[in-house]
């Protein structure tokens, strides 16, 4: 079974599935979306990611990079096509400016660290949510881990695409997974192609086996970004698939545009089409009528996300402050803090 990178393990999560979570977000993701809010989730490999706020100008980056992709003068910093990810500018810098995205973790030394608030999951009703990234790329690690952590009867719970084999992920993932939070993004497949990179063919056939066999199991999400996937057309066609599905919930994911610095610490670009602001209280009660029906009231704009009817709540992964934490074992993991 290989071992995939891992960019983040947040703890005290309370935005990826109920109560109090610790959060995985693996790297390596089959879709390619215009608005991914984690970039540093794409690429399966580890990365190097330079914050400039923290950048004191020293030029020990500089002068320790083997294959000069390192330039004091440049305020991107690496020469990305230069770059062979090899650390060292990491290890010269004293100021933290340059750090590396995405390690390893042995099944046994993650559970080591997800157990570590086994206390607040059952007082809270939580658990742990394997995200991404796209965590169904690693279907044996992922299965193991969710295995595991039923075996110590915590609650799991997934974050997909969708774009998966359906065998694979029914043998693999389904018998110990209690939540699957999946996203649909655009109707069109034309229009799905042009914004994610591949057909949602797939992710729609495998929505229908969800809601078919596992309804309780299945969120449906909607990721609402201005311009792509929020509009009136495209979000009633969503909303008139899970009608006929016979969903009774889903949830709506207002669009954040804070992830910009992620990407610019990766040397990503950002589409200039994406809106640089968050979407307005009136556009996003536009956004939730599209799924007002008579089969259940229409949902409060700031409800749970886990109830009957389409809820809109705000989702916001992975951009809080690192931590040290030591386990038991006396491994030092590196962790992510809330943000107040």
């Amino acid at each position: 079974m290989s071992v995939p990178m891992i960019f983040d393990v947040r703890r005290g999560s309370t935005e990826d599935g109920p109560g109090i979570r610790t959060a995985v977000f693996f790297k390596g993701c089959n879709l390619r979306c215009v608005w991914c809010h984690n970039p540093e989730s794409i690429g399966p490999n580890e990365e190097i990611g330079f914050y400039a706020q923290n950048c004191i100008a020293c030029s020990d980056c500089e002068k320790a990079c083997p294959t000069s992709a390192c330039r004091v003068e440049n305020p991107l910093r690496i020469i990305r096509n230069l770059c062979n990810g090899c650390g060292a500018c990491v290890d010269a810098c004293p100021a933290n400016a340059l750090r590396k995205i995405g390690r390893s973790y042995e099944s046994e030394e993650l559970m080591e660290l997800l157990l570590m608030d086994e206390p607040f999951y059952r007082a809270s009703g939580g658990g742990v949510t394997l995200s991404g990234g796209e965590p169904t790329l690693h279907m044996d690690y992922a299965g193991d881990i969710l295995r595991r952590l039923k075996q110590q009867a915590v609650h799991t719970a997934i974050e997909t695409n969708g774009f998966f084999a359906w065998d694979r992920f029914r043998d693999t993932i389904l018998p110990h997974v209690d939540l699957i939070m999946m996203d649909v993004k655009l109707i069109d497949p034309e229009k799905h192609r042009a914004c994610t990179g591949v057909s949602n063919e797939m992710i729609i056939e495998n929505l229908r086996r969800l809601a078919h066999d596992y309804p309780s199991r299945l969120l449906a999400r909607v990721p609402l970004i201005p311009g792509f996937t929020a509009t009136t057309e495209n979000l009633r066609e969503i909303a008139a698939l899970f009608r006929a599905l016979g969903l009774e919930r889903c949830a709506l994911l207002p669009y954040n545009p804070t992830w910009s610095h992620k990407a610019a610490a990766i040397g990503r670009t950002v589409d200039p089409r994406l809106l640089t602001r968050m979407p307005s209280r009136e556009e996003l009660d536009a956004y939730r009528a599209c799924f007002a029906d008579s089969r259940s009231s229409t949902p409060s704009a700031r409800g749970s996300a886990i109830q009957t009817g389409c809820a809109v709540t705000e989702k916001e992964k992975s951009n809080g402050k690192s931590k040290t934490v030591k386990t038991g074992s006396g491994k030092v993991h590196r962790v992510q803090a809330r943000r107040a």
